[in-house]
């Protein structure tokens, strides 16, 4: 191939082995994509190609990554919108002719039915990083993740526990909670752990989000890199837990939420149909 396709907020640059996608940093460009700029995405990452229509005259042409192969998706576990989705790629319908032959270019080259990967394929963002959330600034400097809590959110049983600091090797895992729906938060999974306080604002080795606090594009690219670090430091056998949305209980308050949000008229008839049967799948 070698090539280079442009939609809109982002260009997709074709080689023999990967796909290079360059996010625009305007202003109406998802604060997702700038946070990322660009991501090397090698065909062995991706298990499928899509091209279908998209909203205003527009085509979208969509890579589908392997289960396993990129850790921010991993991590966001089916949370994040069409609209901030970057493997998504939306063109001018007058494209959809050379769209159509790039993804054909594509799946021309992927492995069918290929199983989840072993390990990322897809480098994360790198370290340091960090972003406030309501109740502590969260930091990582890609061995240590730091909770450093705020007086003015923080929770009584995280003041009496204190600042908190977390080796990658002491982490089995991460789970996210999208700061776009209620409840948000970034938890940290230790490892050996026999239980930690179901709700995160008493978990030390959590934060919540907020109306402002713990954005989509600082929160999720740091869950990633914790993630991503995690899953280095362990046997090549061993896979690191993101996301793990096990209990019923917590399925069900979700979806209790999302109703709100739909009743509230904040979520689309669609998004809300779509969501609860993402949340039901995991029962």
């Amino acid at each position: 191939m070698g090539d280079v396709l442009a939609g809109i907020h982002a260009t997709w640059e074709f080689s023999h082995d990967s796909v290079l996608i360059r996010f625009e940093r305007g202003i109406r460009t998802p604060k997702l994509f700038q946070a990322l700029r660009e991501r090397r995405v090698p065909h062995e990452a991706l298990a499928s190609v899509t091209l279908t229509p998209g909203k205003r005259g527009t085509v979208v042409l969509h890579a589908v990554p392997r289960p396993g192969a990129d850790p921010l998706m991993e991590a966001a576990a089916g949370q994040l919108k069409e609209s901030g989705d970057p493997y998504r790629l939306v063109l001018p319908a007058d494209h959809e002719t050379l769209a159509e032959y790039y993804a054909d270019e594509l799946r021309a080259v992927l492995t069918t039915d290929a199983p989840p990967a072993g390990h990322y394929l897809v480098d994360p963002p790198p370290a340091p990083l960090s972003f406030k959330a309501y109740d502590a600034k969260a930091s990582f400097d890609g061995f240590t993740a730091s909770f450093r809590w705020f007086w003015t959110g923080a929770s009584s049983a995280k003041w009496k526990a204190g600042d908190q600091h977390f080796a990658v090797s002491e982490l089995s895992g991460v789970e996210w909670r999208s700061p776009e729906v209620l409840d948000g938060y970034l938890r940290l999974l230790r490892r050996g752990a026999d239980h930690q306080p179901a709700q995160a604002d008493h978990d030390p080795a959590a934060v919540v989000f907020g109306l402002g606090y713990g954005p989509v594009h600082e929160s999720l690219p740091f869950a990633a890199a914790v993630l991503a670090a995690i899953r280095k430091s362990e046997p090549a056998d061993a896979v690191p837990v993101a996301a793990g949305r096990r209990d019923p209980a917590d399925i069900a308050e979700r979806i209790r939420h999302l109703g709100e949000l739909h009743e509230a008229g904040l979520v689309t008839d669609e998004e809300f149909t779509a969501k609860k049967a993402e949340l039901l799948a995991e029962l």
